[in-house]
């Protein structure tokens, strides 16, 4: 309130001095008069048009003669409305140039007078000088307004963060206890992690339960894994339940174009939390500031501000006092970047791994973002978590929402299975576009290409379930989209599911030449996944007759969790066989592909022809049409394609 005050009483005073300094200049007496010149102005009297005249300090104000307004003045003695004026600095400087110095106020100009008197003008002199007003005006309300404007500059950039407070942290505190407070209940999938987190916050709610048996507080906590895990959310829990100060700052809060400003925030930010001890500071995104210094050298002595901004960091880390009650947690979905020194024991003494949930957790999960949606009666949780194999919590909770704005979209009372499965199919697949025009020959084309995936992937071993196909566009360019999901959870995969999931790729390709002859350009995205699928089984997982049980992996862009390393340097050779090893193995799974569709030929254009006319199939249908297919198979007679 205090500050408010200032700056108002501060905004009137220069509201104020303006007001009176544009009166000041609006309302002076001679303001509109034109101004003439000195020959101008003899010249007038020599033809006598001046009627009258009163000298001024600094100025000769006159009156025209004027047939329609004979009698302007009512006296003499009082400043005439006339339309011009002689500045007498200007009749100086011309008398200067002839050698001749004088003051018209003073009356030391005989010859201006004398010519005055000659025409027979009346005038009259206002020699009045007030130096207190022109002190003031000219001196005193110039500085005023300057220094009136300085602290309103000022003023506001301190309330904004500006220049001088630069240096302050950026850092939010929350309060101890939130009115809309996230807890531990609404943090699911991630328990274990939960468990570490409660077990700080009981250290600053109980120390005296862990240090009876001689533990110490945990000077750091650090939360990593994939985007969308909930680590924040985490963090949020932290600062609900803990019940001490809670400072929350994101890493690139810290890092300014101006030197030094970086290390003043780090320093400031641990100031307060000392103050405020026992308390907990987040920095969320600390990968912003903490990246390794290792290949970050700046040659010819070059200054790094972020470099810095680290080092200040590592040092107010590693110079807390013990029991002071100061917990850091962090979170970063990039560790495999942060320099070692933050990751050492004594600084990060916790690194907690936040990864995706599997189906317990996304049923856990589905249960919290559910919790205030009025889902209908048939909607089973469990097997939408089985439907989302890889969902993070927070694609969960996109899914939930998206379900809820199609079900108010489509006039449902509740939230229906449909929805969250149209939902599941929006955040997989895109945007449905059901007015996009397409003509028949390449509907055509999607609808076989399709099916050829369906078919592949159910007749392959270790090939993902078919859930749903469709040849409706979604997305940036998909004129289809087969939806498959695995059973279960996969950890590990062996090579016969890698393949399948290569061969149910390439149905797509093989069933449009073996039905129109040739291939289109709608495989190409399929054809972009076999090749980094066969490439990593020959280089990465060491599945190859060449070259088996080995390695070939380049770590220069290493993964998560992994830390980066030197090139792996590879002949010409090797570089060579793996192009063989990746040809013969594609094109091996691809005439494979080619023979399965040829015996199914009869199953492909049945099921191009439901999708033609339903445009949309789901997998007990599926399921049915490679029922009646099997059913009929053993007695029908098939005719052969060779394959080329």
């Amino acid at each position: 309130m205090e500050e408010k005050t200032k700056f108002s009483v501060s905004y009137f005073l220069i509201v104020l001095g303006t007001i009176f300094f544009l009166q000041w200049l609006v309302f002076s007496p001679t303001t509109g008069i034109q101004e003439i010149s000195y020959n101008s102005f003899k010249e007038k009297l020599s033809t006598g048009e001046v009627k009258r005249l009163v000298i001024l300090p600094q100025y000769i104000v006159g009156e025209y003669n004027s047939p329609e307004d004979p009698d302007t003045l009512s006296s003499i003695g009082t400043v005439p409305s006339t339309p011009w004026r002689l500045r007498i600095q200007s009749v100086e400087e011309q008398r200067e140039k002839q050698f001749i110095v004088s003051r018209l106020p003073n009356m030391a100009d005989e010859s201006l007078l004398s010519l005055i008197e000659e025409a027979g003008v009346d005038y009259s002199g206002r020699i009045e000088e007030n130096t207190f007003r022109d002190f003031i005006l000219n001196w005193i309300l110039p500085f005023v307004l300057i220094f009136l404007l300085w602290r309103y500059i000022l003023s506001s950039r301190m309330n904004t963060g500006g220049m001088l407070n630069l240096g302050k942290n950026k850092a939010k505190i929350q309060a101890e206890k939130p009115e809309k407070a996230v807890s531990f209940s609404d943090v699911a999938g991630v328990d274990e992690a939960v468990e570490e987190v409660k077990e700080v916050v009981d250290f600053l709610k109980t120390p005296q339960k862990y240090t009876r048996l001689g533990g110490k507080l945990p000077k750091g906590l650090l939360l990593m894994g994939p985007p969308g895990t909930g680590k924040t959310l985490l963090a949020k829990a932290v600062a609900g339940e803990a019940g001490v100060p809670f400072f929350s700052i994101s890493g690139s809060d810290f890092v300014e174009m101006f030197v030094g400003v970086g290390a003043a925030r780090v320093r400031d930010l641990f100031q307060q939390a000392k103050k405020n001890a026992p308390c907990i500071i987040f920095i969320d995104e600390i990968d912003a500031i903490g990246k390794s210094r290792a290949g970050n050298v700046a040659f010819g002595g070059g200054y790094d501000e972020r470099e810095n901004t680290l080092n200040q960091l590592l040092v107010e880390m590693d110079g807390f006092e013990q029991g002071l009650g100061v917990i850091i947690i962090g979170a970063t979905n990039r560790p495999e970047v942060l320099d070692q020194a933050l990751l050492r024991p004594g600084r990060f003494d916790r690194q907690v791994v936040v990864e995706k949930p599997d189906v317990r957790g996304r049923v856990a999960i589905f249960r919290v973002h559910t919790r205030h949606l009025k889902l209908d009666a048939g909607v089973d949780l469990k097997k939408l978590a089985a439907q989302t194999p890889g969902f993070a919590g927070a694609e969960i909770a996109n899914v939930c929402n998206e379900a809820a704005i199609l079900a108010v979209r489509n006039n449902h009372q509740t939230i229906t299975m449909a929805d969250f499965e149209a939902a599941i199919e929006r955040v997989v697949a895109g945007l449905e576009k059901k007015n996009k025009l397409i003509n028949e020959k390449e509907r055509k084309i999607v609808a076989y290409h399709e099916s050829g995936h369906a078919i592949v992937s159910s007749f392959i071993p270790g090939a993902d379930q078919v859930h749903k196909v469709s040849i409706v566009p979604r997305g940036i360019g998909a004129l289809g989209y087969t939806l498959q999901m695995p059973l279960e959870d996969r950890y590990l995969l062996s090579k016969s599911e890698l393949l399948g999931k290569i061969k149910g790729l390439l149905g797509g390709r093989a069933a449009e030449e073996i039905t129109f002859g040739e291939v289109s350009t709608g495989a190409s995205n399929d054809l972009e996944r076999v090749a980094q699928l066969a490439r990593n089984m020959i280089t990465v997982y060491g599945m190859s007759e060449k070259l088996p049980n080995l390695s070939l992996v380049n770590r220069s862009n290493p993964g998560f969790l992994g830390q980066s390393a030197g090139l792996d340097r590879r002949s010409e050779y090797i570089e060579r066989l793996i192009d063989e090893e990746v040809t013969a193995l594609i094109n091996g799974c691809y005439q494979e592909v080619r023979l399965l569709l040829v015996e199914k030929r009869d199953l492909l254009d049945k099921m191009a022809e439901v999708l033609l006319t339903k445009e949309v199939i789901v997998h007990e249908e599926i399921k049915q049409l490679i029922a009646e297919d099997k059913a009929v198979e053993p007695v029908k007679e098939r005719s052969h394609q060779t394959i080329q």
